[in-house]
């Protein structure tokens, strides 16, 4: 049972049940002690009435005296507990006069003077109030005991349950119409407070892939606000992320279609072109599938940076051997350029991060730095631990980025630069976004001296 409002009916209304026939056994019960009491009061009322009035005694209809037999009773029983003992005294053929009191009169020497059956009623008890068996059928006895006579008042006990169950239905017919109407009125107040859970249900299902404006949160409880809020900055993240992938689409076919473009032209080129001039024009065409191939492996890094797509892998990472690795892998680039590509400084640093997305933001980084600096330029490369980060520098002396471009030199697809250099302007913006996947930050500065340096603030170990 998933549904919360079948849940809470069940609780609910199992709860009102459970409650109801605790108080209706405890009522019957109560009521049943008090209505003995009552009767019990009667039965002493009565004896004592009889007692005073008893001023000539009268022979017993019988025209005999009997001596009282040694019956079986309980004294000071609880008058609710109707348990009869076993009966000393064999049913008679005659049934009893029923569903009236028997009042009878007995003298100081246990001789039955009066009684106001034929058949005399039960045997003589001790003082007080007992159940006796008689005439197979249980009996409230009360004796009344003075000088010269003893009274004892009787009643059975089917006379009884039936007096006490002429009142149990106006006693319970209460507590089943409460029942019933607390039933409805719980199954109404779930219904009422769980219809602001429906209206979301509807608003959010009766939307479209393109409306993911938020949920309004007027008139809202304060148990479904939250979540309302929850939801709305859900999608708030999600509008967010389909925008952002709709716009990387829109510029990476903008940016694939000009070297494809360049391409194109120069494979109709290469093949016009006389013998002298096709070895120049292949070259070309090779310069036009590298610029592409690269195009497209930066796309492919920079998809894989989306946060929709994985969770970064978290491993351990000499990131001193990384540096050396992608230092040595762009030292022969560097060498056809006259570049003087080293490594100052390497502490020995390893932190928790995924080493793919680390190895491309080296790689980019060095590959800015060998396409924005012209021929004889200079790039270190420094790595260096703090107490609980790791801070990594790429300084070239070439042009530099003015202080006002650099916020947008980080930006995907922004090429400051055009007309000299070749790039797609991702290189910075797949850096920066490594860096932000492992809790760190990317800086850009001036170089003592000119020129640009990278600074990327790494976490020792990434947030959560």
């Amino acid at each position: 049972m998933n549904s919360i409002r079948s849940r809470l009916l069940l609780w609910q209304i199992s709860a009102l049940l459970v409650t109801a026939l605790v108080v209706s056994a405890l009522t019957y019960r109560l009521a049943l002690k008090g209505f003995n009491e009552l009767q019990d009061d009667g039965l002493e009322q009565i004896a004592h009435t009889v007692l005073r009035h008893d001023e000539t005694p009268v022979p017993a209809p019988t025209g005999r005296t009997r001596p009282s037999p040694t019956p079986t009773y309980t004294t000071g029983g609880d008058p609710s507990v109707m348990e009869p003992e076993i009966p000393l005294v064999a049913p008679a053929d005659d049934e009893p006069d029923e569903g009236r009191f028997v009042s009878q009169i007995w003298s100081a020497k246990g001789e039955l003077i009066y009684a106001s059956v034929l058949d005399d009623g039960p045997p003589l008890q001790p003082p007080g109030f007992h159940f006796v068996v008689w005439e197979g059928h249980t009996w409230r006895v009360y004796t009344l005991p003075r000088e010269t006579r003893t009274v004892q008042v009787a009643v059975t006990r089917h006379d009884r349950n039936q007096g006490f169950s002429s009142l149990v239905v106006w006693l319970l017919l209460p507590m089943a119409l409460l029942v019933v109407l607390l039933g409805v009125l719980i199954h109404e107040a779930v219904s009422r407070a769980l219809r602001p859970l429906d209206q979301l249900r509807r608003d959010i299902g009766q939307r479209e892939m393109a409306q993911l404006h938020a949920v309004s949160l007027e008139d809202l409880p304060d148990e479904v606000s939250p979540l309302a809020h929850t939801l709305n900055q859900l999608l708030e993240r999600l509008d967010h992320l389909l925008a952002g992938q709709r716009q990387f689409l829109a510029d990476a076919a903008h940016e694939l279609n000009t070297p494809l473009a360049a391409i194109k032209l120069q494979a109709q080129l290469a093949r016009r072109a006389q013998a002298g001039e096709r070895q120049t024009a292949l070259d070309d065409l090779d310069a036009g599938i590298e610029r592409a191939i690269h195009l497209a492996a930066q796309l492919l890094q920079l998809a894989r940076l989306e946060p929709d797509q994985r969770e970064p892998t978290q491993e351990a990472v000499q990131l001193d051997s990384l540096v050396r690795q992608s230092v040595a892998a762009f030292s022969g680039a560097a060498d056809a350029r006259d570049t003087d590509l080293g490594i100052v400084q390497a502490d020995a640093v390893t932190l928790v991060g995924d080493r793919v997305a680390l190895r491309a933001l080296l790689d980019n980084l060095l590959d800015n730095a060998l396409r924005y600096t012209p021929p004889g330029a200079r790039i270190d490369v420094s790595l260096r631990q703090d107490a609980d980060a790791v801070l990594l520098e790429i300084a070239d002396n070439g042009p530099g980025i003015a202080a006002q471009d650099r916020s947008r030199a980080t930006e995907r697809f922004v090429r400051l630069n055009q007309t000299e250099v070749t790039g797609s302007g991702l290189g910075l913006a797949i850096a920066r976004e490594t860096a932000a996947l492992h809790g760190g930050t990317l800086q850009l500065d001036d170089t003592p001296g000119g020129g640009l340096t990278v600074r990327v603030r790494l976490p020792l170990s990434p947030p959560p």
